[in-house]
């Protein structure tokens, strides 16, 4: 008998609703305000080398469905910039879990993917460009980051 061992895709946690809430006290405008500056400091080096150019003139939306966040990023002036009110070209949408084993890299995105825990809506030549991006990033310059996703994402399944 073959017993599979669970991975981190057979639980699927979503965010508890005393955990929204916190979240509604602040207007959407300024929750994607503050994420577009992190994700700029985050990618700072790859805004700089124009590894994010691929987004010029196009909108990509992040949507974590859990946690009932929609942001909309471009990119212009080798800054990822918030374009409110936009149609997205690419929507990727996902609960926070599922964002937190792709920021972990407990999973790989094709894994979520193909699983249907991140669905990818829109421009499906974006989406790869997406992808390749996000696995050509060295997560050894965000240590603090990867560490504390990971930890998140184990938190999330006892949870």
């Amino acid at each position: 008998m073959n017993i599979s061992k669970p991975t981190a895709l057979s639980s699927s946690p979503v965010l508890p609703s005393i955990l929204r809430f916190p979240l509604r006290l602040f207007p959407a405008r300024l929750q994607s305000e503050l994420f577009v500056r992190a994700l700029n400091r985050l990618f700072a080096q790859q805004l700089g080398d124009e590894e994010l150019d691929f987004l010029d003139n196009k909108v990509l939306s992040l949507q974590v469905k859990d946690a009932g966040i929609c942001v909309n990023v471009s990119h212009s002036n080798q800054k990822l910039i918030v374009m409110p009110n936009s149609s997205a070209d690419l929507v990727i949408a996902g609960n926070l879990y599922d964002f937190l084993l792709l920021a972990s890299r407990r999973e790989d995105p094709d894994t979520l993917f193909f699983n249907r825990h991140l669905q990818l809506i829109g421009d499906t030549e974006l989406g790869l460009y997406v992808k390749n991006f996000l696995d050509s990033v060295d997560m050894e310059q965000w240590k603090l980051l990867s560490i504390m996703s990971h930890k998140a994402s184990h938190l999330a399944e006892r949870f």
